[in-house]
């Protein structure tokens, strides 16, 4: 027998225990960049998307793959950002998307020259967002998928078997520190500001 997946009536609404949205997270994103571009020009490209860019790493040449090389060229660069903007977590796949639309104003003859890949930081994690499936990837909406890239624990972010080597690198995880220590000044200040604001993070 055939089974129809569609809902002939809609669901009833939950009754018993409510649920709560998670704190928002901080807006972050990574660049590999060419260095024909005006960086100067994608931030400011970057902020009308997204807000003003609250902390930058230092630039490193991007050195751990080549696979950028046969669109990008070489010579690539490699940084990392985090926005002033707190997000609700759900707006990392409209976060992808915004971004997608950058790099394709962007391109050059059909070639990338910045590859943008946005973020959430909370407290716990740093997850990207990518439009690649994988077997530790998590659907979110709209052709984007959720890649736990670090976890936060013992005064510091971990990286997982899959994480991309230059998030592992120890400048890396010292930046990503430094933003979290930021994020959670800034949650507790929210915390403060309302009563009965949740539990600590």
């Amino acid at each position: 027998m055939k089974h129809d997946c569609q809902q002939k009536k809609p669901m009833p609404e939950r009754t018993g225990r409510k649920t709560a949205d998670p704190l928002p997270g901080q807006l972050i994103s990574g660049l590999i960049y060419s260095s024909a571009i005006s960086l100067e020009q994608v931030y400011r490209d970057l902020e009308n998307l997204f807000g003003r860019i609250d902390i930058a790493s230092s630039s490193q040449p991007f050195s751990w793959t080549t696979y950028y090389q046969k669109e990008m060229g070489q010579g690539l660069i490699r940084i990392f950002l985090a926005f002033e903007c707190l997000v609700p977590q759900d707006f990392l796949a409209e976060a992808k998307h915004r971004a997608i639309g950058l790099e394709e104003k962007w391109k050059e003859s059909g070639r990338r020259k910045v590859n943008i890949d946005p973020g959430i930081l909370t407290a716990e994690r740093l997850v990207l967002a990518t439009t690649k499936n994988f077997t530790h990837r998590i659907y979110l909406s709209r052709g984007i998928f959720a890649d736990l890239t670090l976890i936060y624990g013992k005064g510091g972010f971990a990286p997982l078997p899959w994480t991309y080597p230059d998030y592992r690198e120890p400048w890396s995880l010292e930046f990503w520190k430094t933003v979290r220590q930021g994020y959670m000044e800034r949650i507790r200040d929210m915390k403060n500001a309302v009563p009965d604001g949740g539990t600590d993070a």
